[in-house]
């Protein structure tokens, strides 16, 4: 999952859906979970739910960009900050695994309290639901695990035409062209982890993307005293 970085309130709201056009600003027009790229009809998240914690509803620390799906799969479920990850807040993307096929889970390197705030998150909005057997099912309308393995495809497609031509400007440009359509920035970052220029250049790309989350290398590093 991709860590953001929102930045300061750019204003007082009086309604919490005025901050949309600030946070697309800010960060793209990406769900801020999931990662998909949603043109129109992303909506201001609450972390903490708005229906418990009403002094927090206008509060820009509080607000996350969710896709319809993620939204109403965390619906008004509550948990303990110190008992999950958050990708404003954490490197999400160090602590959760993506793998060929639509597959997300925890990156098992991690310390086990670290894993299981990691699944805590994967859970809150239904990351890791998939037709595969074992796995928790997705709605039919939930096609969030079929979208980011289209994603991931198409970079390995981008990767191999990019190596083919040694690294060309014009396929890096072609990379970047195709990640920006697609979203699911962690998948792109994933399949290119052999190619640091790249991996910055995908940083770049995608608005608010916490650069601080990651090396020269493009390597993923703590954000926090946690150790994610």
């Amino acid at each position: 999952m991709r860590p953001v970085d929102k930045g300061p309130a750019p204003a007082a709201y009086t309604d919490y859906a005025d901050a949309i056009c600030d946070f697309e600003n800010r960060l793209g027009t990406y769900c801020s979970y999931c990662e998909r790229r949603v043109p129109a009809g992303l909506a201001v998240e609450h972390k903490a739910p708005k229906c418990i914690y009403p002094e927090r509803e206008l509060d820009w620390d509080n607000f996350l960009l969710s896709c319809s799906t993620c939204n109403s799969v965390k619906g008004t479920s509550d948990v303990l900050d110190e008992e999950t990850l958050w990708p404003d807040k954490h490197n999400t993307f160090l602590a959760i695994a993506y793998e060929r096929g639509g597959f997300v889970g925890t990156n098992r390197a991690l310390p086990a309290h670290i894993m299981s705030c990691a699944k805590t998150l994967i859970d809150l909005v239904g990351l890791d639901r998939h037709m595969a057997a074992g796995l928790p099912r997705p709605s039919r309308r939930d096609t969030r695990w079929q979208q980011r393995d289209s994603a991931w495809c198409a970079a390995e497609r981008c990767l191999a035409n990019y190596e083919n031509l040694r690294g060309s400007e014009t396929a890096l440009q072609f990379v970047l062209e195709a990640a920006r359509g697609y979203g699911f920035f962690s998948a792109w970052l994933t399949v290119f982890d052999n190619h640091p220029n790249v991996k910055h250049a995908l940083i770049e790309l995608f608005n608010g993307t916490c650069d601080s989350c990651f090396d020269q290398n493009g390597t993923a590093i703590p954000r926090t005293a946690l150790g994610v």
